[in-house]
């Protein structure tokens, strides 16, 4: 089962070093990472998407408080608003640069950057429509993706960072 925590932070240097390093000295894997600074710049907001079965959340969650610089930690697996950006550069030449538009129209992205053989594509939202959109863009012959993984905020009232 995947779970998404929301980790805040001390923004120190190494911080994101020995939360990484809790994650590989255990053997729990990290399917996606993001890390940004929040309202507070002394305090930064690790977002990663982890795999595995309750028992094993509940020791990621339980070694992740023992860490000195953690100031909360938060599973935001359920009821949240998750996003993922991805930037896909494809090879679109005239005959198909048609096609590509349409494609890029229909999963409402952007396209970013146009030279004469290739296309920059911009896309937001769920996992799921960001791998249809690669999916659709990959017979036109992907050069370059590159994907942000997941970020996830609570919603309604919950609040990570408090009020």
């Amino acid at each position: 089962m995947k779970h998404i925590l929301g980790v805040l932070v001390h923004n120190h240097a190494g911080v994101l070093s020995k939360v990484s390093g809790l994650f590989a000295r255990r053997g729990y894997n990290i399917d996606s990472l993001a890390v940004g600074t929040t309202r507070d710049p002394d305090i930064s907001r690790i977002t990663i998407m982890t795999t595995g079965d309750e028992d094993t959340l509940e020791q990621i969650l339980k070694q992740l408080n023992k860490l000195i610089d953690v100031v909360k930690v938060t599973d935001v697996s359920s009821d949240s608003v998750k996003r993922e950006l991805v930037l896909v550069k494809v090879k679109a030449p005239a005959a198909s640069r048609g096609e590509i538009i349409e494609v890029a129209d229909i999963f409402r992205s952007n396209i970013v950057d146009v030279s004469q053989d290739m296309m920059t594509i911009e896309a937001t939202g769920p996992e799921d429509k960001v791998n249809a959109l690669i999916k659709m863009l990959r017979p036109y012959g992907i050069l370059e993706l590159v994907r942000t993984g997941t970020i996830a905020i609570q919603r309604g009232m919950n609040n990570l960072e408090g009020n």
